[in-house]
């Protein structure tokens, strides 16, 4: 049994000829591409996420961080990625975090009243915020 595969050729246009381009409105600054890169992976970076088990943890807590907390916690994650740290415990007034810093990802998430009599493992290294 053979199959008809059809193809169907479209041409390429030059970029200045391009369908979709936007008409020019006056001068635009060229960005190197570097720095546009550099600035999204930035952003990337500095995205902390949690897990599916951090979350479940927080939903069954009802703890919930405030974007400042966030920021002061996603900084404390940068830090001891600069350190070197793979896996990191941060350290809040309210909770504690087992964060994968490599992933910047939170793992999971401890709230300060069941944080007493507890054991981390698999960290190295402990972050106070």
């Amino acid at each position: 049994m053979t199959q008809k595969i059809s193809i169907h050729k479209q041409p390429i246009l030059p970029v200045s000829q391009s369908i979709n381009r936007a008409p020019k409105q006056g001068k635009t600054e060229k960005i190197p591409f570097q720095d546009i890169l550099t600035s999204q992976l930035d952003q990337v970076d500095n995205q902390l996420k949690f897990s599916a088990h951090a979350k479940q943890r927080m939903v069954q807590s009802g703890l919930q961080f405030e974007s400042s907390q966030l920021e002061k916690i996603a900084r404390a994650v940068k830090a001891a990625s600069q350190k070197g740290s793979k896996e990191s415990l941060v350290l809040t007034d309210n909770a504690a975090l087992v964060v994968s810093v490599k992933n910047n990802t939170v793992i999971t998430v401890v709230e300060s009243e069941r944080m007493r009599e507890n054991v981390f493992t698999n960290i190295d290294s402990a972050v106070i915020v």
